[in-house]
């Protein structure tokens, strides 16, 4: 796996001005992602996981702007680019996979059309050339019988099996990187499992960059190499998969770990399980210092003062005030 990066966020910033003022929702979230890597994005709801997304892949709702920091493909700056400049990059350079794939496919059309069109859009195929591409795309998603499945209508296919087209839709064009958001949450537990071994399998065989977006850390301990935490639009901490699970420096991570039921090899839950008192903070409400104080059983008073960037902290960064070495005893 390269680690030059493919995906470089660098102090994103996402606003949403209103009549009471100018609310940030993403304020300087940067990480990077490298190509063969998949990089989980994780938090409660509101942290800005999806948000994130949305600004790289360029369909952020209006209001929300992009009011600094930049967003690099390939070293190429795509933050800036107008309309028409992105949607040809997001259908040929950046898949997308959503939550509800409803919302990405079209009741009037079959999936064969669809897939033709996507693939016709971005690569330099005959009708035939395109329709072979498509059927082998639903093939190597999973979905059985391709060539009878490639003229049906959405509504023919489970659940499970139009996630599958809409992945095969994202890998239409062979994008350099995939943004999933929840691409699992509405599946069950052996859909799931598959989605996340095709994913493994794309990143493996192909170097396709993966963000994957989820609030399910058993998704993301099955799934990613390094994982950024996500906590009222500020990345928490960030680290390969394995030490951000066991060994979390930060203590919203902490508590996101140790709300996690574990069983034993007689699958008896172990631990009682934790929760974090209090709630994430609102737009219009962000305290001062550490976002997290609040709700924080060690936080201190230079928490309450002074907002900690990314610090190291043995394998992770963590944006905390007490894995901070340099701080006076």
């Amino acid at each position: 796996m390269s680690t030059t990066p493919l995906l470089e966020v660098k102090n994103l910033v996402v606003e949403f001005p209103t009549r009471r003022g100018t609310l940030r929702a993403l304020d300087h979230v940067s990480f990077a992602i490298a190509p063969g890597e998949i990089l989980g994005v994780v938090g409660e709801s509101g942290a800005g996981k999806s948000l994130t997304g949305a600004a790289i892949i360029g369909l952020l709702e209006p209001p929300g702007r992009i009011a600094g920091g930049e967003i690099r493909l390939q070293g190429q700056r795509i933050d800036g680019l107008g309309a028409d400049a992105m949607r040809r990059i997001r259908g040929k350079r950046i898949g997308a996979i959503f939550q509800d794939p409803l919302t990405s496919l079209n009741p009037l059309f079959t999936v064969g059309q669809q897939l033709v069109e996507t693939i016709r859009a971005h690569l330099p195929l005959s009708e035939r050339e395109a329709r072979e591409r498509a059927i082998r795309l639903l093939a190597d998603t999973g979905i059985p019988a391709p060539e009878a499945r490639f003229g049906q209508y959405p509504h023919q296919f489970s659940g499970g099996m139009r996630q599958r087209v809409v992945i095969a839709l994202a890998l239409a064009a062979e994008p350099e990187l995939i943004v999933a958001d929840e691409p699992t949450t509405a599946l069950d537990v052996s859909i799931q499992a598959q989605i996340i071994a095709l994913l493994r399998r794309l990143a493996r065989e192909h170097g396709t960059a993966v963000m994957l977006v989820t609030h399910d850390m058993g998704v993301i301990a099955e799934t990613c190499d390094r994982v950024a935490v996500l906590y009222a639009g500020r990345v928490a901490e960030i680290g390969p998969v394995a030490e951000v699970i066991h060994r979390p420096s930060h203590p919203y991570t902490r508590g996101l770990m140790g709300s996690i039921p574990a069983m034993d090899a007689e699958g008896i839950y172990r631990d009682e399980l934790l929760q974090i008192d209090g709630a994430m903070p609102r737009l219009n409400a962000m305290p001062t210092g550490c976002a997290f104080h609040p709700r924080c059983p060690q936080a201190n008073e230079r928490c309450t003062r002074e907002r900690p960037e990314l610090l190291a902290a043995g394998a992770t960064r963590a944006a905390c005030w007490l894995v901070d070495t340099q701080a006076p005893a």
